[in-house]
């Protein structure tokens, strides 16, 4: 499953599905890249854990070159549930990188491997239960309000990390290249000399508000082309 994520962020991303009319899927805030600067795209490889690192190694067995990890550990602060062996053996599998709804553990050893890994952060205990296997446990993943199942797409980077529908991932990246395109010529001419404000029309935005108070930013903004606000 190809996904050009090449040149673009996820804030881009994340206002073309609000462009689009596409559900806006974002993890938690504060799941982050264990290392500055990673970023990863591809097809979701969704696993539940529960407490042992079994249902990682059976997952490997069904992952496809370039799929993203997604482990459902209910947003656990209690635990890390994922370290350097498991993200090890993830880039033997072909696994591009993992995101986790919980913590990780083996810090420097996961920045030495490279593996992009997102979690809310470190925490040097493992588990230390073993509850009943979810009977989905290989077919979809939670991460906060969101399921994530194989018809997704994961993009991530230093801003967090996003879930797209496969099937509407290239309309979307599509719509954030556009959006970027904008915002390059916007930020071209406010380095030139020339406002935000007067590229904006914001004078006439501040008339068409005190005229009619339900005229927003936004519905002006798409009425000249704008691109900074969705």
């Amino acid at each position: 499953m190809p996904t050009d994520f090449t040149g673009l962020a996820t804030p881009l991303v994340a206002d073309a599905c609000v462009r689009l009319g596409e559900p806006l899927r974002a993890a938690p805030a504060g799941i982050l890249p264990v290392a500055a600067g990673q970023r990863v795209a591809g097809r979701a490889l969704p696993v539940r854990h529960h407490g042992s690192v079994d249902v990682f190694l059976e997952a490997f067995t069904h992952a496809e070159p370039g799929d993203v990890l997604v482990i459902d550990n209910a947003g656990r602060r209690d635990e890390a549930c994922v370290g350097d062996l498991a993200v090890l053996e993830a880039e033997a599998a072909g696994v591009a990188g993992v995101v986790v709804w919980g913590l990780h553990r083996d810090t420097p050893d996961l920045v030495e491997i490279g593996l992009p890994v997102f979690s809310y952060g470190r925490h040097a205990p493992g588990p230390v239960r073993l509850d009943p296997r979810d009977p989905d446990a290989l077919r979809t993943a939670r991460c906060g309000d969101h399921l994530v199942t194989a018809d997704d797409v994961v993009l991530a980077d230093d801003d967090g990390v996003l879930f797209v529908a496969a099937d509407r991932a290239e309309a979307v990246l599509e719509t954030a290249r556009a959006i970027l395109r904008t915002e390059r010529e916007q930020a071209r001419r406010i380095r030139a000399g020339e406002s935000l404000r007067a590229q904006t029309r914001f004078d006439d935005y501040l008339k068409g508000r005190a005229e009619d108070p339900a005229y927003t930013f936004r519905r002006h903004l798409r009425r000249i082309g704008g691109a900074i606000e969705e």
